[in-house]
């Protein structure tokens, strides 16, 4: 039975249109939210890489894939735009385009003062090794700390 038959039987009267709504959304592509920034913090960084990783998945699996392996045989300059793309194949153009995609979620994402730190912004690959990288060294800073505060602190004892 349609909404419209069980308002009429109901003996409702209406003077406005019904409006269906498809909820059928199942085959629809949309995008999963935003991408969640990073705050810096080295000991959330594994959580922050398994959020964006999952929000890259939603996007289109084939984005982590370019994140992982690179942008094979595309010559870019060291900010990642392409020295000749009117040259590019069908194939290297959709690549190219999905690569300036996951590089805008990591633009996105990571703290403006950590993408400044990086020498290397060519590839979303090079990008994602860098932040990984200075979280590392980070973490190194934020141990290192911690044990001249608590060797401090047993010696003032």
């Amino acid at each position: 039975m349609s909404a419209e038959e069980s308002i009429s039987r109901s003996g409702a009267s209406h003077s406005g249109a019904v409006v269906i709504y498809d909820y059928g959304y199942g085959d629809k592509k949309a995008e999963s939210g935003k991408v969640s920034g990073f705050n810096g913090d080295p000991e959330k960084f594994s959580w922050w890489k398994t959020n964006f990783y999952s929000y890259v998945m939603g996007l289109d699996e084939e984005l982590w894939d370019i994140l992982e392996d690179g942008v094979g045989d595309l010559v870019l300059d060291e900010e990642g735009a392409a020295i000749d793309r009117k040259k590019h194949t069908p194939e290297q153009k959709k690549l190219y385009k999905k690569h300036h995609k996951i590089i805008g979620s990591l633009f996105t994402a990571i703290p403006k003062a950590e993408y400044m730190k990086m020498s290397d912004k060519s590839t979303a690959k090079a990008i994602l090794l860098l932040s990984v990288q200075i979280m590392k060294v980070a973490r190194k800073s934020e141990k290192q700390k911690l044990l001249f505060l608590f060797i401090s602190m047993s010696c003032s004892r």
